[in-house]
């Protein structure tokens, strides 16, 4: 009899334990999945209802449908933005891939104090933009900074570097660069580190040169890296803000004024939220389309890794 009442009992007692476990995980990633729910996916939705009105942030908004979206295709600033963003994207993702590559195979080679080469190279990552924004500042100052000075001992005359509406977006890719290329080259040498030894010995053994190893054999196996390389480092340039800010604040003349930079300026220093979150949402939508592109290309490549 004790036997059949423990027979009963089981079946009885694993839904229970079942329970006991679920209500234990939420206990744990609760709290995460409502801070979570409450700082993205709650202003997201609102930022849309924000978006099909006009709205300064105090008055009560006035709802205009589709306006906001309608006023963005002809608004000059945002075109000038986007060609500035898209213009720092082209430049900024291809170079930080390259160089990813080249420091990482250099970083993959023995050699002493190996280790310090590596931190030193992935320390300008870590340290935020901000920070990085500000010493570029100093770097890059037309008067009294350090790049003029090599340039003068170089014999070559003073430039005018984030000063010049020229030369100031292209002196951004290169302090994002320096800030970014850290990433790319851990990502890097993680994946030559796991590139099976024996395709190397036997693409050597066939007499094939390191070019051809190169080309042949390490560029296929880092080719789903790339791939998410690629997506996350345009996602970067898109968003980029806090380098701008710190650095120009979209001049000289607006022209390291990205998009990014106009939404901000757009919603809190002319209190146009609704536009602003309009030029939000259509950033957002752009850089779906952008990451969903690369990821089919890849595809179609045979480079899957999403």
């Amino acid at each position: 009899m004790a036997g059949v009442t423990f027979a009963l009992a089981r079946p009885l007692a694993a839904p229970r334990a079942r329970r006991r476990l679920d209500l234990t995980g939420w206990a744990f990633a609760g709290p995460a999945t409502l801070v979570v729910v409450g700082l993205s996916l709650f202003p997201a939705v609102w930022a849309f209802f924000i978006s099909r009105a006009k709205w300064n942030g105090v008055a009560p908004g006035v709802p205009v449908g589709w306006g906001n979206y309608q006023r963005l295709v002809q608004d000059p600033d945002l075109l000038a933005a986007a060609r500035h963003t898209l213009l720092l994207t082209v430049l900024f993702v291809p170079a930080s891939i390259i160089l990813g590559i080249v420091v990482a195979i250099a970083l993959n080679q023995k050699i002493r104090l190996i280790g310090f080469y590596r931190t030193c190279i992935f320390v300008p990552y870590v340290a935020s933009a901000a920070a990085t924004g500000i010493l570029a500042t100093f770097v890059f100052n037309p008067q009294f900074g350090a790049a003029d000075e090599v340039l003068r001992r170089l014999g070559v005359p003073a430039q005018q570097f984030l000063e010049s509406p020229s030369q100031a977006l292209y002196v951004i890719v290169l302090i994002a660069l320096w800030g970014e290329v850290g990433f790319t080259t851990v990502i890097y040498l993680a994946a030559l580190q796991d590139i099976p030894r024996e395709l190397v010995e036997a693409a050597t053994m066939d007499g094939a040169g390191r070019w051809r190893v190169f080309r042949h054999v390490t560029l296929p196996e880092l080719r789903p890296v790339t791939v998410f390389a690629a997506v996350w480092q345009t996602i970067t340039a898109v968003q980029l803000f806090d380098l701008i800010y710190t650095t120009t604040r979209g001049g000289p003349l607006n022209s390291t004024q990205t998009i990014v930079y106009y939404i901000y300026e757009l919603a809190f220093q002319t209190q146009r939220l609704g536009y602003g979150a309009a030029a939000a949402y259509l950033l957002f939508v752009v850089t779906l389309l952008l990451t969903l592109g690369i990821i089919w290309y890849s595809r179609r490549r045979g480079s899957e890794v999403f």
